[in-house]
Protein backbone atom coordinates (compact mmCIF):
# COMPACT_ATOMS: atom_id res chain seq x y z
CA UNK A 1 0.00 0.00 0.00
CA UNK A 2 2.30 2.26 0.85
CA UNK A 3 4.34 2.02 -2.47
CA UNK A 4 0.55 2.23 -4.42
CA UNK A 5 0.70 5.56 -2.02
CA UNK A 6 3.89 6.79 -3.45
CA UNK A 7 3.24 6.34 -7.62
CA UNK A 8 -0.27 8.13 -7.13
CA UNK A 9 2.00 11.19 -5.02
CA UNK A 10 4.19 11.25 -7.83
CA UNK A 11 1.64 11.21 -10.39
CA UNK A 12 -0.11 14.52 -8.91
CA UNK A 13 3.49 16.21 -8.75
CA UNK A 14 5.25 15.61 -11.90
CA UNK A 15 2.95 16.82 -14.56
CA UNK A 16 2.10 14.14 -17.42
CA UNK A 17 3.55 14.64 -21.10
CA UNK A 18 1.36 13.02 -23.77
CA UNK A 19 3.18 9.87 -24.80
CA UNK A 20 5.20 10.59 -28.01
CA UNK A 21 5.16 14.65 -27.56
CA UNK A 22 7.76 16.49 -25.76
CA UNK A 23 7.28 19.35 -23.50
CA UNK A 24 7.85 22.99 -24.86
CA UNK A 25 10.87 24.21 -23.86
CA UNK A 26 9.12 27.89 -25.41
CA UNK A 27 11.06 29.93 -28.11
CA UNK A 28 14.82 29.87 -28.91
CA UNK A 29 17.06 32.36 -30.45
CA UNK A 30 18.48 31.12 -34.10
CA UNK A 31 22.41 31.64 -34.90
CA UNK A 32 22.80 32.67 -38.14
CA UNK A 33 26.62 32.31 -39.02
CA UNK A 34 27.56 35.65 -40.79
CA UNK A 35 31.31 34.94 -41.62
CA UNK A 36 33.74 31.90 -40.64
CA UNK A 37 32.19 28.75 -42.06
CA UNK A 38 34.53 27.19 -44.39
CA UNK A 39 37.06 29.84 -43.26
CA UNK A 40 40.82 28.29 -43.84
CA UNK A 41 43.17 29.68 -40.89
CA UNK A 42 47.31 30.37 -42.46
CA UNK A 43 49.02 29.12 -39.45
CA UNK A 44 52.54 30.14 -40.55
CA UNK A 45 51.48 34.06 -41.29
CA UNK A 46 49.06 33.64 -38.20
CA UNK A 47 46.49 35.17 -40.35
CA UNK A 48 42.48 34.05 -39.60
CA UNK A 49 38.83 34.64 -39.94
CA UNK A 50 36.59 36.07 -37.66
CA UNK A 51 33.41 34.35 -36.83
CA UNK A 52 30.47 36.29 -36.79
CA UNK A 53 26.92 35.21 -35.93
CA UNK A 54 23.43 36.87 -35.93
CA UNK A 55 21.24 36.14 -33.30
CA UNK A 56 17.44 36.13 -34.22
CA UNK A 57 14.78 35.70 -32.04
CA UNK A 58 11.55 33.13 -32.98
CA UNK A 59 10.14 35.40 -35.96
CA UNK A 60 13.79 35.85 -37.78
CA UNK A 61 14.37 39.17 -36.25
CA UNK A 62 17.54 40.49 -35.23
CA UNK A 63 17.78 40.48 -30.91
CA UNK A 64 20.29 42.97 -29.57
CA UNK A 65 22.17 42.51 -26.67
CA UNK A 66 22.51 39.00 -26.16
CA UNK A 67 25.07 37.59 -24.51
CA UNK A 68 26.90 35.27 -27.14
CA UNK A 69 29.90 32.71 -25.69
CA UNK A 70 32.42 31.80 -28.44
CA UNK A 71 34.27 28.50 -27.63
CA UNK A 72 37.20 26.88 -29.13
CA UNK A 73 38.56 23.34 -28.46
CA UNK A 74 41.12 23.15 -25.65
CA UNK A 75 43.13 20.62 -27.74
CA UNK A 76 44.46 19.99 -31.02
CA UNK A 77 43.70 22.51 -34.09
CA UNK A 78 41.80 25.53 -32.88
CA UNK A 79 43.29 29.09 -31.08
CA UNK A 80 43.12 31.33 -28.79
CA UNK A 81 40.98 34.84 -28.92
CA UNK A 82 42.99 38.20 -27.76
CA UNK A 83 43.01 37.43 -24.35
CA UNK A 84 44.58 34.48 -24.70
CA UNK A 85 41.26 32.52 -23.61
CA UNK A 86 40.31 29.67 -25.86
CA UNK A 87 36.48 31.29 -24.54
CA UNK A 88 35.16 34.97 -25.56
CA UNK A 89 31.94 36.65 -24.54
CA UNK A 90 30.61 39.39 -26.08
CA UNK A 91 26.96 40.90 -26.51
CA UNK A 92 25.48 41.45 -30.09
CA UNK A 93 25.26 44.75 -31.15
CA UNK A 94 22.28 46.74 -32.70
CA UNK A 95 21.65 44.47 -35.59
CA UNK A 96 22.01 41.21 -33.70
CA UNK A 97 25.41 40.70 -34.58
CA UNK A 98 28.46 39.16 -32.14
CA UNK A 99 31.78 38.59 -33.90
CA UNK A 100 34.79 36.87 -32.24
CA UNK A 101 37.29 39.51 -32.66
CA UNK A 102 41.01 38.85 -32.01
CA UNK A 103 41.63 34.84 -32.86
CA UNK A 104 44.66 34.00 -33.72
CA UNK A 105 45.29 30.45 -34.94
CA UNK A 106 47.81 28.07 -33.08
CA UNK A 107 49.87 25.82 -34.95
CA UNK A 108 48.10 22.52 -35.24
CA UNK A 109 46.73 22.06 -38.42
CA UNK A 110 43.20 20.26 -39.15
CA UNK A 111 39.94 20.94 -38.81
CA UNK A 112 37.82 22.30 -36.04
CA UNK A 113 34.54 23.81 -34.73
CA UNK A 114 33.83 27.14 -32.75
CA UNK A 115 30.75 26.39 -30.65
CA UNK A 116 28.89 29.44 -29.69
CA UNK A 117 25.87 29.73 -27.26
CA UNK A 118 23.63 32.83 -27.22
CA UNK A 119 21.01 34.12 -24.50
CA UNK A 120 18.61 36.99 -24.06
CA UNK A 121 15.81 37.08 -21.80
CA UNK A 122 15.21 33.14 -20.83
CA UNK A 123 15.65 31.97 -24.48
CA UNK A 124 18.41 30.52 -25.85
CA UNK A 125 20.37 29.42 -28.86
CA UNK A 126 23.73 27.31 -30.02
CA UNK A 127 25.43 26.60 -33.33
CA UNK A 128 29.13 25.33 -34.70
CA UNK A 129 30.94 27.02 -37.03
CA UNK A 130 33.73 24.53 -38.99
CA UNK A 131 37.25 25.99 -39.65
CA UNK A 132 40.12 24.94 -40.38
CA UNK A 133 43.89 25.47 -40.09
CA UNK A 134 46.43 24.92 -42.67
CA UNK A 135 50.03 26.13 -43.24
CA UNK A 136 49.73 28.02 -46.60
CA UNK A 137 53.44 28.65 -48.02
CA UNK A 138 53.70 31.18 -50.42
CA UNK A 139 50.14 32.55 -50.21
CA UNK A 140 51.86 36.13 -50.88
CA UNK A 141 54.44 35.12 -53.45
CA UNK A 142 51.66 33.54 -55.38
CA UNK A 143 49.66 36.89 -55.27
CA UNK A 144 52.16 38.65 -56.53
CA UNK A 145 54.03 36.30 -58.83
CA UNK A 146 50.15 36.40 -60.60
CA UNK A 147 49.96 39.54 -61.16
CA UNK A 148 53.24 40.17 -62.42
CA UNK A 149 52.54 37.34 -64.98
CA UNK A 150 48.89 39.22 -65.70
CA UNK A 151 51.53 42.58 -66.06
CA UNK A 152 53.43 40.63 -68.57
CA UNK A 153 50.90 39.33 -70.40
CA UNK A 154 49.56 42.98 -70.79
CA UNK A 155 52.52 44.12 -71.61
CA UNK A 156 53.18 41.68 -74.41
CA UNK A 157 49.83 42.88 -75.82
CA UNK A 158 50.19 45.99 -75.85
CA UNK A 159 53.57 45.65 -77.50
CA UNK A 160 52.13 43.23 -80.32
CA UNK A 161 49.16 45.78 -81.27
CA UNK A 162 51.78 48.45 -81.31
CA UNK A 163 54.03 46.60 -83.67
CA UNK A 164 51.23 44.85 -85.81
CA UNK A 165 49.99 49.31 -86.20
CA UNK A 166 53.61 50.21 -87.13
CA UNK A 167 53.42 47.82 -89.55
CA UNK A 168 50.43 48.63 -90.86
CA UNK A 169 51.10 52.25 -90.87
CA UNK A 170 54.58 51.52 -92.45
CA UNK A 171 53.02 49.86 -95.75
CA UNK A 172 50.01 51.52 -95.91
CA UNK A 173 51.11 55.42 -95.53
CA UNK A 174 51.56 57.91 -98.53
CA UNK A 175 51.86 55.71 -101.69
CA UNK A 176 54.92 54.03 -102.10
CA UNK A 177 57.37 56.38 -99.96
CA UNK A 178 59.84 53.94 -98.09
CA UNK A 179 59.48 54.69 -94.53
CA UNK A 180 62.09 53.46 -91.73
CA UNK A 181 60.59 50.51 -90.43
CA UNK A 182 60.39 51.33 -85.99
CA UNK A 183 61.00 48.14 -84.09
CA UNK A 184 59.37 47.85 -80.29
CA UNK A 185 61.43 46.32 -77.47
CA UNK A 186 59.71 45.43 -74.15
CA UNK A 187 61.67 44.70 -71.62
CA UNK A 188 59.70 43.98 -67.92
CA UNK A 189 60.83 45.26 -65.40
CA UNK A 190 61.57 44.19 -61.79
CA UNK A 191 58.21 44.30 -59.29
CA UNK A 192 59.03 45.41 -55.75
CA UNK A 193 56.67 43.72 -52.73
CA UNK A 194 55.98 45.44 -49.70
CA UNK A 195 53.31 46.28 -46.91
CA UNK A 196 50.06 48.06 -47.49
CA UNK A 197 50.09 51.46 -47.87
CA UNK A 198 53.74 52.00 -48.30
Amino acid sequence: MRGLAWILAWWMVVPLVPAGRAQDSGPKLNLVIVEGEGAINNIRQRTAREAIVQVQDENHKPVAGASVIFLLPSQGAGGTFANGSQTLAVTSDSQGNAIARGFHPNHAQGQFQVHVNASSNGRTGSTDIHMRNEALAGAATATVAGISIKLFVVLVAVGAAAAAGGAYYATHSGGGSSTASSVVTLTPGTGTVGAPGQ
